[in-house]
């Protein structure tokens, strides 16, 4: 299980530490939130043995303490002070990450696990806690809604 554990931890850590740094870095420490994503997988041997995916089953652990510490978390900083530095990139992306964050999170999340982590239906719908069917609609909801800001 160790060899397993290990191994998971050499594939998928560095992607699941970029995840967690985006999505829950202003209110828990990545590496904190790694760590004990895999303390407990490590505690539910039989669990992750049984995940079809391995990897949605580690990003779900990895969502669910985020969430705890974002409950936990109260921001002392404002959010213009949080990330004052500009942009080196060009004007089209700019508009494009600007509307994907205008997005509600129900629709920002499914497609940030879709882009940015490469994961499947299935491995969202897994992460996520929502039906197959519900991925589908909130993705073409969100690409749908991008087409409209963009335009």
């Amino acid at each position: 299980m160790m060899r397993d554990i290990e191994q998971l931890y050499q594939d998928h850590g560095p992607a699941m530490l970029s995840y967690v740094r985006r999505t829950f870095g202003w209110c828990a420490s990545a590496e904190d939130v790694l760590q004990e994503t895999f303390l407990q997988a490590l505690r539910r041997p039989r669990d992750l043995q049984e995940a079809v995916s391995p990897r949605a089953y580690l990003f779900g652990i990895a969502r669910h303490i985020g969430q705890t510490a974002a409950r936990r978390h109260r921001p002392t900083a404002s959010l213009e002070s949080i990330d004052a530095r500009p942009a080196k990139v060009n004007d089209a992306l700019a508009d494009v990450r600007r509307a994907i964050a205008e997005l509600s999170p129900t629709l920002r999340e499914p497609l940030e696990l879709r882009l940015r982590e490469q994961m499947t239906y299935e491995e969202i719908a897994k992460v996520l806690e929502i039906p197959l069917g519900t991925v589908r609609s909130r993705l073409h909801n969100a690409v749908r809604q991008l087409r409209q800001t963009m335009q």
